[in-house]
């Protein structure tokens, strides 16, 4: 189906007093003057807006040091024990993989994973989702018709697609997006469509890079996230007015859902009110503000419904991939390899 009409240069640090949640629950109260320090990798607007009410409610003062996914995961595992970060929030949960692995996260509270579907949380429990986003296709119909499109987004790394697509290789959504073609294809599969974009795709600096040269006619097609279209949408289409959206559906790898990872370092001395705060981002009050955010991702908290814009996560078809299983390290060298970083 089709619907009509985004390098960090240093670690920025940025605090915030934000409001929230009057009784929030979770474990342990909080005294005057504690503060979370908070390493955040997802969009400052989007964290900032689930989050209102949270000081007020708690007392809990928070401290955001805003970068990109990969500074901020191999900052938490330069610094290990040492660490000043209590939380730590992904855009892209490959990043929040790469802590976990090196043993640095505690385990949730039970009551917060069971906040959020099975499907946005990693079966070792030690990160839970809060936002989600979705593979997709922007397409330029003047350029190539709906009944033209690959089938499959592995299909893109074909000879015939030489010039024809668009991708932000250096970028953690694109990132991401390879990491669950590893998971669900293999490493000589991956290797071998990597292989295929290095010759085919044209490179671009952001997915709305991306959507401006599809909506322009550089490229046919390219490879990005749902919102990015649909946040220009919202926005009269200022970018990707002559763009569509496409869905590969069918539990194709192009249909990979990718999910925003919040998680408490095992370092913390506050790990209650960290807890609390991580139980907030996937409560039903936080989940609504996202839903009703101009953000246009994905809300995954149980029973809370996302955007109307947005097609139900149901309908999309995603393939089962443990947001866990994630291997960041080896899709880096992966794309090394190929040519693409």
């Amino acid at each position: 189906m089709s619907m009509s009409r985004r390098t960090v240069v240093g670690l920025a640090t940025s605090s915030a007093l934000l409001g929230a949640l009057a009784g929030c629950g979770g474990s342990g109260a909080a005294g005057e003057g504690e503060t979370l320090t908070v390493y955040s990798a997802q969009h400052e607007s989007l964290v900032r807006t689930m989050l209102e009410g949270f000081t007020e409610g708690t007392g809990i003062e928070l401290e955001f040091r805003d970068a990109n996914d990969s500074e901020l995961a191999n900052q938490i595992v330069q610094e290990g024990e040492a660490s000043p970060a209590d939380v730590f929030l992904t855009e892209n949960s490959p990043a929040i993989d790469v802590v976990d692995d090196a043993g640095l996260l505690a385990p949730l509270d039970e009551a917060t994973l069971e906040q959020v579907d099975e499907a946005f949380r990693p079966a070792s429990g030690d990160w839970v989702g809060f936002a989600a986003r979705s593979t997709a296709l922007i397409y330029n119909p003047a350029e190539i018709a709906e009944d033209e499109l690959p089938a499959s987004m592995l299909d893109l790394a074909d000879p015939a697609w030489e010039g024809r697509v668009a991708i932000a290789a250096g970028g953690a959504d694109f990132q991401a997006i390879v990491s669950a073609v590893l998971a669900l294809e293999g490493e000589d599969a991956t290797r071998e469509w990597l292989t295929g974009l290095a010759r085919n795709a044209e490179i671009y600096s952001s997915n709305t890079a991306i959507m401006k040269a599809v909506d322009e006619g550089e490229v046919p097609v390219g490879i990005t996230y749902h919102y990015y279209w649909f946040r220009d949408q919202a926005q009269d289409g200022l970018v990707g007015d002559d763009a569509e959206l496409h869905y590969f559906r069918n539990q194709d790898p192009g249909a990979f859902v990718s999910v925003s990872g919040a998680g408490v370092l095992a370092s913390s001395d506050q790990k209650d009110d960290a807890q609390r705060l991580v139980e907030w981002l996937t409560g039903p009050e936080a989940q609504e503000r996202l839903a009703g955010s101009s953000a246009l991702e994905y809300a995954v908290g149980v029973g809370v419904a996302s955007a109307d814009a947005l097609p139900p996560l149901a309908d999309l078809q995603a393939p089962a991939v443990d947001p866990g299983s994630l291997d960041a390290p080896l899709v880096t060298e992966l794309m090394q390899e190929a040519g693409l970083l």
